[in-house]
């Protein structure tokens, strides 16, 4: 398993700056114009970088040569998704970094306080989106794996605004409690599993 994480970033090696280069690009995109900026940061970059690792996957036929190591299917999906897991905290915990450096070098802009809450809600959404991307990634994989990122960022873009409309009537109405926050995350956590063993049997009666 350890070994199957280090190839992912072996061969995201040349490619990792992008992920500070995404970070970079949607601060500066989002935070002087939305409140919920914190947001947007963590999960596009998080999501961008994941979708980074897929298409490195792909162009490098990994899979294909991953399947002829004694190495069970399973263990490579498994890989997969905890890099996933570790490109999410980077990105959300990336995020509340920068914001809580802005909130303090630039008080004009206004930003809200930030709580943990500004670090749970985005990595719930990336969860959920990883839990929806993956399986489809491990079902169509070269065939379709452009057209499912062309789709996850035109419906990232389009829902920008309904989410920060959501998040906002959320805040005003106290919606917030203890109790649909625990149901949320039990769902999620669900979801995510769910996922998994989707993609591992997806990928399992997969013919490379």
């Amino acid at each position: 398993m350890l070994n199957l994480l280090r190839k992912d970033f072996i061969a995201l090696k040349s490619s990792l700056w992008m992920t500070l280069f995404y970070l970079a690009v949607f601060s500066i995109a989002f935070i002087p114009r939305s409140d919920f900026s914190i947001y947007f940061v963590g999960i596009y970059t998080a999501f961008a970088s994941v979708s980074l690792v897929t298409m490195i996957d792909i162009k490098n036929n990994n899979h294909h040569f991953l399947v002829t190591l004694p190495v069970s299917r399973k263990h490579i999906v498994q890989a997969k998704y905890i890099t996933a897991i570790l490109f999410m905290l980077f990105g959300v915990l990336g995020s509340f970094g920068i914001h809580w450096f802005v909130k303090l070098a630039f008080p004009q802009l206004n930003k809200p306080d930030y709580t943990v809450l500004d670090i749970l809600v985005p990595m719930g959404i990336l969860l959920v989106l990883t839990s929806i991307y993956m399986p489809l990634f491990y079902a169509l994989s070269k065939k379709g794996a452009g057209i499912i990122n062309a789709v996850f960022l035109i419906a990232l873009i389009i829902m920008a605004q309904p989410t920060a409309f959501m998040m906002t009537l959320l805040n005003e109405n106290h919606m917030m409690s203890s109790n649909l926050l625990f149901m949320a995350a039990a769902g999620i956590l669900l979801l995510f599993i769910a996922s998994y063993y989707v993609a591992v049997t997806l990928f399992s009666r997969k013919d490379m």
